[in-house]
């Protein structure tokens, strides 16, 4: 983990946040170079160029709930289970009968005809910081474990390299409020030009600084000639192959073109911007929906607060930073539950929803029993079951796909890999199932892990 973030660019500062910072060589070098902060727009360009396409407009948009929510809490309650196991929340019917919910959960709750909860996904060897397996689909994806595990591709990348952006003008990848690079998932075997576009706490922002204008960035374009130098002198794997004639395009993008625009809530709709809410994950979400609507295909929201292993980490450890079920989880889920029902009526309303699809998840689900680690009602890890809420894409919706046993506690039925996850998504975009991509020996590797198939029930 430690070898993503440090590398031979420490005097650029990449990690600290400075939005646009163009106005000196130090910040020009950081906007431009390849795999700082995530944000390697040549390349991204180049590789749009080489992915051609018309007709399509096809898009994910990812709330990744960082940290874990609570399966049992949220999306799978047992309001029959003795009270350590069920928690101190109540449940509420919902549009599908027999079908129950969180109290907290009542807009989903009666949006469910138009919803798709999995209650059965297998998250096995699932962990997070990094949170890759559920984003990367890929079971080797665990760099906590396994050799290589940061560089199976995100399935954003994947996406940006065999489907690209809907329009050229947007980067395909975007990664929006990353609250710590570990938060998501990256290019990995594919290479830095298919990293997400980041921006957050640990990411860029399209914001100019105070004072810095469109001309006076204009007139720092000779990007070239500052870095001749420093090409020659730093690079020998190929970090800097993007940037040639399409430096000229990525400056344009993030300088003052379509992508810049899109980022800029202050054009949106006074009233879009009051329905969703003024909580900063509803601006995300509007965010994202601005970006899938202005054509980036894929879409990560980091629903998290701080940097460590996310807002959703709620173990209740006394004295610990993570709230258990009362205290860390009931604050999120009516944010939560805003952002998502508006966002999807939001879309539905555009026309955009059949061609986006909207998937809320994190990287595993909570322990049965309450009151793990000496605490009051919070929960641990539990990276055998979770579940996570799907909406549009033009998928069969009205449905709950999968059932647990009566703790909660593993599959009884239907069980889901993130494989499958994997292979309904390349399925959307039409990127063909025997996808495959090569390590860095050469070896070849599919992108759908054996035995993956798009979920049936939703096709």
């Amino acid at each position: 983990m430690a070898g993503h973030f440090q590398h031979a660019f420490t005097f650029l500062n990449p990690r600290e946040r400075e939005g646009l910072t163009v106005s000196s060589r130090r910040g020009m070098l950081k906007t431009g170079l390849a795999g700082i902060a995530g944000l390697s727009l040549p390349q991204l360009l180049k590789a749009r160029s080489e992915n051609p396409k018309a007709g399509s407009n096809k898009s994910v948009i990812l709330l990744w709930m960082t940290g874990g929510p609570s399966h049992i809490d949220t999306w799978d309650p047992k309001p029959d289970a003795p009270s350590e196991i069920r928690g101190p929340f109540g449940t509420i019917p919902t549009k599908l009968a027999g079908v129950r919910l969180s109290e907290h959960y009542p807009k989903q709750a009666a949006m469910m005809d138009k919803l798709t909860l999995i209650r059965s996904m297998v998250c096995k060897g699932s962990s997070h910081q990094p949170n890759q397996v559920m984003q990367t689909g890929n079971l080797g994806a665990a760099p906590r474990t396994k050799p290589n595990g940061k560089m199976w591709p995100a399935m954003g990348s994947i996406v940006s390299k065999h489907y690209g952006a809907n329009d050229p003008q947007m980067p395909p990848y975007v990664a929006l409020n990353v609250q710590d690079l570990t938060h998501i998932a990256w290019g990995g075997y594919l290479g830095k030009e298919f990293d997400p576009f980041t921006s957050g706490k640990r990411g860029v922002s399209f914001k100019l600084p105070k004072g810095l204008t469109m001309d006076r960035l204009r007139g720092r374009q000779n990007l070239h000639q500052q870095m001749d130098t420093l090409r020659s002198d730093i690079d020998h794997s190929g970090s800097m192959d993007g940037l040639d004639h399409f430096s000229d395009k990525a400056f344009d993008l993030v300088a003052g073109g379509k992508a810049q625009a899109a980022f800029d809530l202050s054009k949106e709709n006074p009233k879009t911007i009051e329905r969703y809410g003024d909580h900063d994950w509803c601006q995300q979400a509007l965010l994202a929906r601005r970006l899938v609507e202005a054509g980036s295909s894929f879409v990560t929201v980091d629903l998290s607060k701080h940097t460590s292993s996310g807002t959703w980490d709620t173990h209740g450890i006394p004295g610990g930073v993570y709230g258990g079920i009362t205290k860390g989880l009931k604050p999120l889920m009516p944010v939560f539950d805003q952002l998502f029902t508006v966002l999807v009526s939001d879309l539905e309303e555009r026309g955009l929803l059949d061609d986006t699809l909207v998937i809320a998840m994190g990287e595993f689900g909570r322990t049965p029993e309450i009151g793990t680690q000496k605490s009051k009602d919070g929960r641990n890890h539990w990276p055998v079951v979770m579940s996570m809420m799907m909406a549009g894409g033009g998928f069969n919706h009205g449905q709950v796909i999968g059932e647990t046993e009566k703790d909660a506690g593993d599959v009884k039925e239907r069980a889901i890999h993130p494989s499958d996850l994997a292979a309904t998504i390349y399925h959307h975009f039409g990127v063909p199932q025997n996808t495959m991509f090569n390590d860095f020996t050469g070896r070849p590797h599919f992108a759908v892990q054996e035995g993956g198939k798009p979920i049936s029930e939703l096709i």
